[in-house]
């Protein structure tokens, strides 16, 4: 597989836009380390064999932006805090082994 050209880098146009995003392209090629068939989105990869990524702005689109992602709280509202879970349990202790009983002797 050759590689991307790259393009140079230019500032991208803001535009506030309230239409969804389209939705990610699923795309298929081989790992550059290892050779392993890997699929990922947009022309975005990552190898789950060797550990292979490659950079994000080797993709085909532009990554979204955070005010862009439709999970994003409301302007002013933060995110709950995550409450710690319960404590965790001790471990129940063994109960000592009872010591052999001596034989009776002759």
């Amino acid at each position: 597989m050759t590689p991307r050209p790259h393009r140079a880098h230019l500032p991208e146009e803001r535009t506030e836009s309230t239409a969804p995003l389209p939705p990610p392209e699923l795309t298929e090629a081989e790992c550059r380390r290892c050779g392993t068939y890997i699929a990922g989105l947009d022309g975005r990869y990552a190898c789950g064999v060797c550990g292979w990524v490659n950079d994000h702005s080797e993709g085909h689109r532009r990554l979204p932006r955070a005010d862009e992602d439709p999970d994003r709280p409301a302007k002013g509202r933060r995110r709950p805090k995550q409450l710690p879970g319960p404590p965790p349990e001790p471990m129940p202790e063994a109960a000592p082994e009872p010591a052999p009983e001596p034989s009776p002797g002759p």
